[in-house]
């Protein structure tokens, strides 16, 4: 049996000490241009919200992948030393049936307050 990829839909938020919000804006913007597929960046003095399609063979794939990104990104986008607080991963039709607001960040937009 073969397991087929499919999309879905993650929220990551992090958070921590508080940092100062123009590093975390551009730290965050170098991590949406290493991660290709991010639609939604929200941060405030100390969090942050990272919103992204994944491709995995299942949801708890799909999590592994979520709770590493912010650590495996952590030095190369100079991320602050944040940790996992929240994580939703849904499938892309259960996404889809949201009543989801058209995606808040595109390549080059800065990311939005909390």
């Amino acid at each position: 049996m073969t397991n087929e990829t499919q999309l879905w839909h993650v929220t990551v938020t992090v958070g921590g000490k508080p940092q100062d919000t123009s590093l975390t804006n551009e730290a965050l913007v170098r991590l949406q241009a290493e991660r290709p597929f991010i639609h939604s960046l929200r941060c405030s003095e100390d969090r942050a919200e990272v919103r992204y399609w994944e491709e995995a063979d299942d949801m708890v794939d799909a999590a592994s992948l979520a709770l590493r990104m912010w650590t495996e990104h952590r030095i190369s986008a100079d991320l602050p030393a944040w940790k996992v607080l929240g994580l939703e991963v849904v499938d892309k039709e259960t996404y889809q049936r949201r009543d989801v607001p058209a995606a808040f960040n595109v390549v080059g937009v800065p990311p939005r307050r909390f």
